[in-house]
């Protein structure tokens, strides 16, 4: 009447438990969330160029060097060939241009803007826009060009 112990044949007499209702597994299986990861990377692949949304202009060709990178994203201020004038990606009415420009600067760090213009405005306009600018508060204005120009007195032999 005692218990006894029997021995089950075929195999090396342990076995690996199974996970039945409340048993655990000592494994994790990664597949599913390397492929959800891989799924995800290629979406943001995909969609990352269209975030950046673009105004139409024709830039004027310089064979001027690029200035060096800020710390904080640059100010940018668009001048369209319509006339339009946009600060960053918003339309800016006229009137509300230097109060627009004077809130801006009083936020940033840095005076430093980015004036765009297409090249079919008049160079009037263009520097209407720099006063502009200069009474906002921005004293640091940097054009921003093609960089594959003519490069002025080029063509002469010497």
């Amino acid at each position: 009447m005692g218990a006894q112990l029997t021995k089950r044949q075929g195999g090396s007499g342990t076995r690996r438990r199974r996970a039945r209702g409340g048993a655990r597994m000592s494994e994790i299986n990664v597949t599913p969330f390397v492929d959800v990861m891989l799924v995800l990377l290629i979406i943001f692949m995909v969609a990352a160029p269209m975030l950046t949304v673009g105004v139409p202009i024709e830039l004027p060709r310089t064979a001027a060097g690029a200035l060096p990178a800020e710390q904080e994203e640059p100010l940018s201020v668009t001048l369209t060939a319509d006339g339009e004038v946009l600060v960053q990606d918003s339309e800016v009415a006229g009137d509300d241009l230097i109060p627009r420009l004077r809130a801006i600067a009083a936020e940033r760090s840095d005076d430093r803007v980015f004036l765009r213009a297409d090249g079919a405005i008049p160079y009037e306009r263009v520097v209407q826009i720099m006063g502009a600018l200069n009474a906002g508060g921005f004293r640091n204005i940097g054009l921003v060009t093609d960089g594959e120009g003519p490069v002025f007195g080029a063509d002469r032999d010497e």
